[in-house]
């Protein structure tokens, strides 16, 4: 049980031991509030370069498996837990989280105070932070630590998509009879994401990051879907410039997460960093349009600055806000009144959370039915 140190970015010290591969680690500090899914959060590529505290007391109890992964890999940059299991304890699992973490070179902490951690976030915003375990990590001392974790890399400005996209385009087929043919931007695509779609019958062609509205068009997509993803989509430009050129082609969009950031900049709107961001499964979510409300999962640190008041015009006609989150009231979805294309900030693929709204891939369909 070496000693570790959990340094932040406002000079802020927690103490522990530990976890999983020891060294050094930076990234952003942020908290997610599930309490099942520990194996989907970490696999899940809109945690790229985020250190991740979570704020259930009890983590690695069932262990890990082949299963659940969202990605191939491990995908935050540190990890920081209040007690690890000390026993993997379920028919599903191939081992220890702690060994994992080890043979993947994540580097994590547990301590005592990941209360304090959390309450020290909701007051001061999301910050940078370094997760610094072992002696020649710790050798520097915390003033030098410190001023480490000042001179890493921001979130604002880091364009991060194109490091977790998939690098060659490959294909998901469409369960039983094939309805659909969708193209699939990867901008950090979970694993379970495709497969929903698949499930509906759409053959789902997953395309890189950076491909443009002409390699997108070629596919002769029923639909268009973006993805969630890491990063600030202020520094996505590409992504933008695809999405208009198949707004204006008059192709059914769907986007997801970072999909639903990227529209909203398509329609000319901006985009803002949350203060600490929303990341678990228990977020409250309500559709404008019917009053009803999903209990959702999230996990995104910005949001789309729209009016909320009513329809807006856009380059593509009217728009309006669909979904508002019923905790700070932030915008989480948008659709256009006068083409086929709509976006949440929520994800209704949650494989470890409530499936609420699941039916959006249901609508999906429904208007590239309606588009043919």
């Amino acid at each position: 049980m070496n000693p570790a140190l959990l340094v932040l970015e406002d000079g802020r010290v927690f103490r522990g031991v530990a976890y999983g591969a020891e060294g050094e680690t930076f990234g952003e500090m942020v908290f997610n509030t599930g309490m099942t899914g520990y194996q989907e959060t970490l696999t899940d590529p809109s945690y790229a370069r985020q250190i991740v505290a979570m704020t259930a007391p009890h983590i690695g109890n069932t262990g890990v498996n082949g299963e659940d992964p969202e990605s191939r890999r491990v995908q935050v940059a540190g990890y920081v837990v209040r007690e690890p299991a000390r026993v993997a304890s379920n028919w599903r699992a191939t081992g220890s989280l702690g060994a994992e973490l080890r043979d993947q070179g994540v580097v994590g902490i547990a301590v005592p105070g990941t209360r304090a951690l959390t309450r020290h976030l909701r007051d001061r915003g999301a910050m940078r932070a370094g997760i610094f375990s072992g002696t020649d990590a710790l050798a520097p001392g915390e003033g030098a630590l410190l001023e480490r974790v000042r001179h890493s890399p921001s979130m604002e400005g880091s364009d991060l998509a194109r490091d977790v996209s998939t690098r060659e385009t490959y294909v998901i087929p469409a369960q039983g009879e094939k309805r659909f043919t969708v193209a699939a931007v990867d901008l950090g695509i979970k694993a379970m994401t495709p497969y929903r779609m698949s499930e509906r019958g759409c053959e789902v062609h997953v395309l890189p990051a950076a491909s443009t509205t002409a390699e997108i068009l070629a596919l002769r997509p029923d639909g268009v879907f973006f993805s969630n993803g890491p990063g600030d989509p202020a520094a996505a430009d590409y992504a933008v410039d695809a999405l208009r050129g198949v707004l204006d082609a008059g192709v059914p969009f769907f986007g997801i997460c970072f999909g639903n950031q990227i529209f909203g900049r398509a329609l000319g709107l901006g985009t803002y960093k949350l203060r600490f961001g929303h990341r678990g499964i228990n977020q409250p979510v309500q559709d404008r349009g019917t009053g009803k409300v999903d209990v959702s999962a999230h996990n995104h640190g910005f949001a789309v600055d729209a009016p909320v008041d009513g329809p807006f015009d856009t380059p593509y006609g009217r728009a309006e806000v669909s979904h508002v989150n019923l905790n700070d009231g932030c915008v989480e979805g948008l659709r256009l009144l006068d083409r086929p294309a709509f976006s949440v900030q929520y994800h209704p693929e949650a494989a470890a959370g409530p499936h609420d709204a699941a039916g959006l891939f249901d609508r999906f369909c429904e208007i590239m039915e309606g588009s043919r």
